[in-house]
């Protein structure tokens, strides 16, 4: 598997080979190939684009897009703007920490879930919100988030 993720590597390396100004495109290819950007692939990348590794490192680490560390299976985004802030978001953020004993920005034991709180999801008007991978839980109390991480964790 390793050695087919390098090759997929190598091949998007020259297929922006010739092109100018690649590297967040070729940054976007890699993390669709491995889930998230290593050094040792930011490191191979700004090799064969001939460019220094501060400049891809500097690009991972300004796009919040970019991960730097592999993410779970399910990415849970707690809404922490104001209308969910005003609904009891805190609360939803303290369950679900609770829940998978992860804190945002980490990723549970079991490879299962990755918890992350975003300013807005755009659902104003179901706060508190949270998103699971695509699908957005609304109204969020004790009860529906219990519910709902045990619709992935038994899935």
């Amino acid at each position: 598997m390793v050695d087919e993720k390098l090759n997929r590597l190598n091949r998007i390396l020259k297929d922006y080979s010739d092109a100018p100004g690649p590297l967040v495109q070729v940054l976007h290819r890699a993390q669709e190939v491995y889930g998230y950007l290593p050094a040792d692939v930011q490191l191979r990348i700004a090799d064969r684009l001939e460019i220094p590794r501060s400049t891809v490192h500097g690009v991972v680490s300004f796009y919040s897009f970019f991960r730097t560390e592999p993410r779970g299976e399910h990415m849970i985004s707690i809404c922490t703007g104001t209308a969910c802030h005003v609904k009891g978001a805190e609360r939803i953020v303290d369950m679900i920490q609770e829940a998978l004993g992860i804190l945002p920005g980490e990723t549970s034991e079991d490879g299962r879930f990755t918890l992350q709180d975003v300013r807005c999801i755009g659902a104003c008007g179901l706060a508190p919100v949270m998103m699971i991978d695509e699908d957005v839980y609304g109204k969020l109390d004790r009860k529906k988030v219990e519910a709902t991480l045990d619709l992935y964790r038994n899935a």
